[in-house]
């Protein structure tokens, strides 16, 4: 290994870097708190659809502008900063939603909530990544699989709150655990490598063949991911779902990936990125058209499904980029990425939500489903589907 503290575990991935992937599992509870109760507070305080998609939308903005902005800063040896920054404001957003009572002040909230995943999510990826270089794909899935494990726990444990306390017992409970994990973090190595001495443009990465995939393909994956969660709540509400059942669906999408995302990590790096990614993402092509006439319990199953084919995708995609940026632009590269994605997922989110009110669930999951296709045969086009070989040794600390 690598840059690693020491052996890897069966599986590749570096027992070291836990620490470091319990961060963005901890944040992703309070994001996927706040979606999985958007029907109960369109409900308690009288919002429209499209209030609620623009709720879920502007916390994707935030994240695109702070990943877009930001996310190079950490190449320059700023990761620390940035980490400890997004967690502060993190738990801002959190403390805004326990106090929510008008469209605009929660709007703030998931603004806040965007801001500071978005700040943190990249500098952790490039620590990740410049500690571990030999083991990029496993050490990537795995830290997925953190993430996710996260969102399994935010959305049962803000439907159960939500139900047997209120509606504000979930954020109140996510403060503590926001300020837990500030002194968590100020206690860890957030060194990322050797920081790049010359600053490098972000639009030179935007020339490489394999970044264009990559943006490509995740431009088709948050398509359906802004969908997701600006209708899925309150469709889930329509349908005659319960709050801890909206929470469970959520956990039940997510599951998988706990589980297949260190897989589908591996095998990207194995077998090529794109390779991957380009039969993962015709998978959940085909579960997001369905999601338009389904019944319920049919919804759920298609989601676990559609979760599998994401496992492979997530990794994929952060591989991709991994493996095609300049070492001192690792950082760059993912805040690239997502960010592009993000902003994806908040016009889509915006979108989603007025075409749910405005035509059906039946035509939103068509038009979804075929802007995916789209794209995914533009990320085709610009792939290099054989296996890359990696170049991030230079990168190590």
């Amino acid at each position: 290994m690598s840059g690693g503290k020491g052996a890897p575990v069966e599986g590749g991935w570096s027992r070291d870097l836990i620490p470091y992937f319990l961060v963005t599992s901890v944040l992703s509870l309070g994001y996927g708190s706040v979606l999985t109760l958007l029907g109960e507070i369109r409900d308690r305080f009288d919002l429209t659809n499209g209030q609620v998609g623009i709720i879920a939308g502007v916390g994707f903005l935030a994240g695109f502008v702070s990943q877009t902005f930001l996310a190079r800063y950490a190449d320059r040896g700023h990761a620390a900063l940035l980490v400890r920054a997004g967690i502060t404001i993190a738990l801002a957003g959190v403390a805004l939603c326990a106090i929510a009572a008008s469209f605009t002040v929660w709007v703030l909230a998931r603004l806040a909530l965007g801001l500071g995943s978005g700040m943190v999510g990249p500098a952790i990826r490039r620590v990740v990544i410049a500690k571990d270089p030999a083991h990029v794909g496993a050490n990537l899935g795995m830290q997925g699989a953190f993430d996710v494990a996260g969102f399994v726990v935010g959305p049962v444990l803000a439907g159960v709150l939500a139900e047997a306390i209120g509606l504000r017992a979930p954020f109140v409970a996510l403060m503590f655990v926001d300020v837990g994990l500030f002194v968590w973090a100020a206690r860890l190595d957030l060194g990322a490598g050797v920081a790049t001495a010359t600053p490098q443009p972000v639009r030179a990465l935007l020339r490489l063949r394999p970044m264009q995939a990559a943006l490509c393909a995740s431009i088709a994956f948050y398509i359906t991911i802004g969908m997701f969660e600006a209708v899925w709540s309150p469709m889930l509400k329509d349908l005659g779902a319960k709050p801890w059942l909206i929470g469970v669906s959520f956990s039940l999408f997510t599951i998988p990936m706990v589980v297949l995302a260190p897989i589908g990590g591996r095998l990207a790096q194995k077998r090529g990125p794109m390779r991957v990614v380009v039969v993962s993402i015709l998978a959940a092509t085909l579960c997001t058209l369905s999601y338009g006439f389904l019944p319920l319990w049919a919804l759920l199953a298609v989601a676990l499904a559609h979760a599998c084919a994401d496992s492979f995708t997530m990794p994929g995609n952060q591989i991709a980029v991994a493996l095609s940026s300049p070492p001192d632009q690792l950082a760059a590269g993912q805040g690239l990425l997502g960010s592009v994605g993000l902003l994806v997922a908040f016009l889509m989110g915006i979108i989603g939500g007025g075409l749910y009110g405005a035509l059906g669930r039946g035509w939103l999951f068509a038009l979804t489903a075929a802007a995916m296709a789209v794209f995914l045969a533009l990320a085709r086009w610009r792939a290099d589907l054989a296996p890359v070989a990696t170049a991030l040794a230079g990168s190590s600390s």
